[in-house]
């Protein structure tokens, strides 16, 4: 039994309404990159500004004061702190390629660990794009002999991981909230954060304008976008949508400031996020972004 023509143009209109607003979401999460380097102020210091702002702003949003307090929980919030930390590090030590697309990494984690930590079996699919991934990957340390450029690839990685950690505790929980995973992260990371940057905390007016942006457009209003789109589209339309993030957020900072990656780490970064489009599509199971 077929729906009737003005049902279908009803889905459809759904639809395009929550990938427009998952495009938005992910266009926003990209401006990171142009964000984090445009300002002087150390990445500790701009990890705990965006994400105090960005606290705000979505404890206001989510209100998540019910929440489920457990041991998979407790590990999504740090996970989520940590990333975000190492995200900003790894921005401002290497490129915004390099940091953007070895983060991006972290869904090729989440399919390695899985078998292991969500009892997800390994699959043919998930061995190719494995494989084909880290292969990406290892295309951005070739060439690379700066020490704090080898540092920041590194600390992208480590972020990737935290990503998978994230995306795993929450999928454990099986119906946890991710908005308040994603809330209480940002007050985790400027808490954690604050002893750190308690004697420095003087900002630019520039900076002030920066961090404003960071905080309440590029996480909080972002995720605000992606959380009403997720309610019309499916995680697999999500995660290919939310690919814009990857994609757009060097292309900002090489547009603004001139930063312009190896071609070899653009080569990477297009293996990389092939490798997961193709598992998103064939899978039909996506790992929905959530913006660093």
């Amino acid at each position: 039994m077929t729906r009737p023509q003005s049902e279908e143009h009803g889905a459809s209109g759904h639809v395009g309404r929550g990938v427009l607003l998952v495009a938005l979401a992910a266009l926003l999460w990209s401006t990171g990159g142009i964000g984090i380097k445009g300002i002087p102020d150390t990445a500790l210091k701009v990890a705990f500004y965006r994400s105090a702002i960005a606290a705000i702003v979505l404890l206001a949003w989510f209100r998540p004061w019910r929440i489920r307090l457990s041991l998979p929980f407790i590990i999504a919030i740090v996970s989520y702190a940590c990333c975000l930390t190492t995200f900003v590090i790894a921005t401002k030590w290497t490129t915004a390629a390099n940091a953007i697309f070895l983060q991006y990494s972290g869904v090729i984690w989440v399919l390695l660990f899985s078998p292991v930590v969500l009892k997800e079996p390994l699959r043919g699919r998930d061995v190719l794009a494995i494989a084909a991934a880290l292969f990406g990957m290892a295309l951005f340390f070739v060439h690379e002999f700066e020490a704090r450029g080898m540092a920041g690839n590194l600390m992208a990685v480590i972020s990737g991981l935290f990503f998978a950690a994230l995306i795993m505790s929450l999928r454990f929980q099986r119906g946890a909230s991710a908005e308040a995973a994603v809330t209480w992260g940002n007050v985790l990371t400027s808490l954690a954060l604050l002893p750190f940057v308690a004697g420095n905390l003087a900002l630019t007016p520039k900076s002030v304008g920066v961090l404003m942006f960071l905080g309440v457009f590029q996480i909080a209003l972002a995720y605000a976008f992606f959380v009403a789109g997720l309610r019309y589209v499916t995680a697999t339309q999500a995660s290919l949508t939310g690919m814009l993030e990857p994609i757009a957020n060097p292309i900002w900072v090489f547009l603004l400031l001139g930063e312009q990656p190896h071609a070899l780490a653009i080569v990477g970064g297009v293996i990389v996020l092939a490798a997961i489009a193709w598992h998103t599509w064939v899978a039909g199971r996506g790992v929905p972004p959530v913006g660093m």
